[in-house]
Formats: C-alpha cells, structure tokens, sequence
C-alpha cells in the first residue's frame, strides 16, 4: 500500500508540473486531501517557517527592484561583462551566479541574461556558451546565498541538531562547492558546439529578412539608462541588510536576548531583517507602494510560496507516515551508499522544480535516516536538478533571448543546450561540497 500511496504522490507531483508554479501547489493540495481522506494519513504542519522566509525575501528584493536597485545591479554587471568581452563564458554564469547569491532568487538572470547573448553575438562567440551556463548557474546560486529560502531551511532544521552549525557552516561549504561547479562547466562550454560560421541554423537565420535583421540591429543594454540616486541608495541598504544577517549568525550573543537560554534562531532574524532593512529602502528612497507589486521578483516569489505551501505539505504528510516502514531497509542503503541521497534529492527536483520545496521534502528524511549534518550539507547542491527536463522558465527564456537559434531544446527534447552544463555542475558542486563538509562540520 505504501508503494501505491507513494506511486499516487509522484502522479500528483507529475500534474502539478504540467500547470506549473502556482498549479503546482493547488494540484498539490488535492493530492494532500486524498492522503487525509482516503489514504488515512496524519496531516503534518504546512511548511510555514519556508512561506515566511520567501514572503520576507522576496518582499525587501521586489522593494529593492521598485526602488531601481536591481536595474543599478544590472548596470555594473553589464560595465564588467562588455569591459571583458572575450571571457564572457566565464564571466556570464559568474555574474548570473553573483545576482542570485545577493537576491536569493534565480529569477534576476532575465535581465541580464539578453546582455550576455549580445555580448557574445558581437564578438562572434556562441551565444550558447555562456546563456546555457549562466542559466544553470543562476539557479546553483541558491544553495550559496545566506538569504535563499533552501539555505535557511536547512539552517533552521540543522541548528536543532547541531548547534555548533551556523549560517557560516553551510555557507563554507555550499559557496566553494558551487563556484567549482559553475567553473567548470564553464571551462566545458568554452569549446562546446561549432564556431557561428560553420552552424547551419545561424547562417540560416542571417539569410532571413525577419532574423537577420533582429540579430543585426537588435542591441540589449541598460547603460544609457539614467537612473536616480534612489537605485544606488537601495542597493547600499540591501547590501547592509546580508552583512548584518552575517555578522548576527556570527555572534550569538547579538540574538540572545534577556535571560534566554537560547539565541534567536537565524530563521526568525532573517525574516525580521529583511522586513527592516524593506522598510528602510521603501522609507528611504521614497519608493511608490504600488510598484512593488507590480516587478518580475514579487510575482515569480509569490508564485514559489505557494507551490512550496501545496507541494511541501503533501509530501510531508507522505513521508512521515510511511517511515516507519521504510526506515530500515532504506538506511541500510543510504549508509553503504551515500550518493544515493543525493540522487534522491535530484530525482525530486527534477519533478517539484523547487529547491526549497526539495530541501522541505528531503532533508527531515535524511535525518530520519540517521544521515550525519556534514553529508546532507555537502549534497546540499543536489536539489538543483530541474534542469534536466528543460520546462523551467529561466531555461526557457533564455532559448527565447538567444535570437541566433544556438541555444535551444533538441529534436530529442532531453539533448538541450542546459543538459551537460547542469550535469558537469551539479555533480562537481557535491564532490566538492562532500568533501569540504568533511573537513568543516
């Protein structure tokens, strides 16, 4: 009965990605009632804690972006990348993986992932090679970034355990591992694919009256736009609200307050920070309520919130009510074979599109499994696996921005421009992150 129960969850998960985002976590939601009614299980507590955290997030990053902030960002990246035209393989995944470590959020690369394809277009590079690895290093990013809404789960549940693990523990590990993986599928896309004057379909969309004149004429920059002091403002205050986050995981002493025997968990001081350092960019700046709402960060957040809320809560109920079952014979694997966690943990993102949501579903099973804080840190970057079936909207607006054609999903569907990037990416981050973790934690 478990093994259909669990068969019905992944039918669930699998109709839930055909709607996406916001379908994803309604879907999830009947899923979750048929677990209750028919299948009798206890319903668990909805992921709350998760919801805060990216409601916190999101709301000082889209106050950042109403403010003009995100647009100053995305000018000093783009100064860097057209200073160094000839190293945009490298330097495109860096800064897209530098946007999401400060945001929290993938979702930034839209802005400046048209920068990157015109940068390489006007040297005459493959777009391909940098746009495909930025878009996977955007969202490797997230495992990275003290403020992404997987990281503090994971700090959150791992402080109870051990409490010598702070923000800076998993960091230490998560911020080398995935800047090895970003580097080296980076070296890998230096040489991928052919030059532009030996590709087919370029040639063949320069002989176009309709292509060729958009890859000619078309130029995407946010250089000549002037922007007002506010912008510059709002990014100091955001940039001071991750340092004081730090310095507070730092020092504990700083979040223990009155007679308490315990600090203040980071989860909390995240979300207050970020709420504090909103206002202070929205009082500050001057900037107009109204257009918080109206920017790609608070739509794309709002969106993530609620799949996590149907998604987490529906797998939760699942796992902790088949357990007890499954805890002997899957321990017994997971302790001779640790990387299957880690591929468990890909498998699942590549149904749930969400790292948080995978962190939420994966990491109380890793515990429950006995797995020790160090490993289920080092496979962090395993919950980035949604690459693989190439529906994510990053991967695809990033085939749409590339207007050579050289960015694309194959004929085949799964031989995708994303696919080797991710696959040098992700596997690299946890070799590496494992045996970091073995020597930090």
């Amino acid at each position: 009965m478990l093994y259909l129960q669990f068969f019905f969850l992944l039918i669930m998960l699998y109709m839930g990605s055909r709607y996406g985002g916001i379908g994803l976590g309604v879907v999830s939601g009947i899923g979750l009632s048929i677990e209750v009614f028919v299948f009798q299980m206890a319903p668990t507590s909805p992921p709350v804690t998760v919801m805060l955290i990216i409601l916190a997030v999101v709301t000082c990053a889209s106050i950042l972006e109403a403010a003009g902030g995100l647009k100053y960002m995305l000018q000093i990246a783009e100064r860097i990348l057209r200073a160094n035209p000839t190293k945009i393989t490298f330097l495109g995944p860096l800064v897209a993986y530098t946007m999401t470590f400060l945001l929290g959020t993938g979702h930034a690369v839209y802005s400046v992932m048209p920068i990157i394809g015109d940068v390489a277009l006007k040297n005459n590079i493959r777009p391909e090679r940098p746009m495909a690895a930025a878009s996977v290093a955007s969202q490797l990013g997230i495992t990275a970034s003290p403020i992404s809404a997987a990281v503090v789960y994971y700090l959150a549940q791992l402080t109870n355990i051990s409490p010598e693990i702070n923000l800076l523990t998993i960091l230490s590990v998560t911020i080398p591992a995935t800047l090895c993986g970003t580097l080296a599928m980076s070296f890998y896309s230096l040489r991928r694919g052919v030059e532009l004057k030996d590709d087919k379909e370029y040639q063949s969309r320069l002989e176009d009256a309709v292509w060729g004149k958009k890859i000619r004429e078309t130029t995407a920059s946010t250089l000549g736009e002037e922007l007002p002091p506010a912008a510059k403002h709002s990014v100091i205050l955001f940039l001071l609200a991750l340092v004081t986050i730090v310095i507070i995981a730092m020092f504990p002493s700083i979040r223990t307050i009155g007679d308490a025997a315990k600090p203040i968990k980071m989860s909390l001081v995240i979300q207050m920070m970020m709420l504090t350092f909103g206002g202070l960019i929205l009082i500050v700046t001057k900037t107009k309520t109204n257009k918080i709402a109206e920017g790609v960060v608070f739509k794309s957040g709002m969106v993530a919130a609620i799949a996590i809320f149907g998604i987490a809560w529906m797998s939760d109920t699942y796992f902790k009510h088949a357990m007890p079952s499954f805890k002997g014979g899957i321990t017994d694997m997971v302790q001779a074979y640790p990387w299957t966690f880690a591929l468990a943990m890909f498998i699942v993102s590549v149904v749930v599109n969400s790292q948080a949501a995978t962190c939420r579903m994966m990491l109380p099973l890793g515990l429950g499994l006995g797995l020790s804080p160090a490993l289920l840190i080092g496979i962090l970057p395993a919950c980035y696996g949604y690459f693989f079936i190439p529906n994510y909207p990053s991967d695809i607006a990033t085939c749409n921005f590339d207007s050579t054609g050289t960015t694309k999903i194959g004929k085949y569907y799964f031989n995708h421009s994303f696919m080797v990037p991710g696959l040098i990416a992700v596997p690299t981050s946890c070799i590496v992150g494992y045996l970091l973790a073995q020597v930090i934690i």
